[in-house]
């Protein structure tokens, strides 16, 4: 049994491609939703990758989980968050990022907020558990 309002953040800091960290982040953050834990979710490091518009995983053979990504707001996850230094770091800008999904009203797309270092490192200093890919 869960505690209702227990926070709880999935970091995500592996590359998209050459192993299943992101693939399974994402599944996870859809089982945490389901339990309506007060989840916030971190892309950092090389985890920003995830978040680079365009890719198409069809040639490398594995599964493509950019829709997923674009689900999340469907599923209540819209504490989502990008770190800036890593964005910069890695040449995405930070327009260049995807869509989690879509405001209902308007119809327009809502993206991960991005933060710097420091919001960060205090959001995850107000967490109860960190679950990091």
């Amino acid at each position: 049994m869960t505690e209702k309002g227990k926070k709880v953040m999935v970091t995500v800091r592996k590359p998209p491609h050459g192993s299943i960290y992101v693939q399974e982040s994402i599944e996870v953050m859809f089982i945490f939703a389901t339990y309506e834990m007060d989840l916030s979710v971190v892309f950092l490091d090389d985890g920003v990758l995830a978040l680079h518009a365009g890719q198409d995983t069809k040639g490398l053979g594995i599964k493509g989980f950019m829709a997923s990504l674009g689900a999340l707001v469907d599923w209540e996850v819209t504490k989502v968050y990008v770190d800036r230094q890593s964005l910069k770091d890695r040449g995405i800008p930070e327009d260049a990022i995807i869509a989690i999904g879509k405001d209902d009203d308007s119809g327009a797309p809502i993206r991960p907020k991005v933060l710097d270092t420091a919001d960060i490192a205090a959001m995850m200093a107000e967490q109860h558990s960190i679950v990091s890919f």
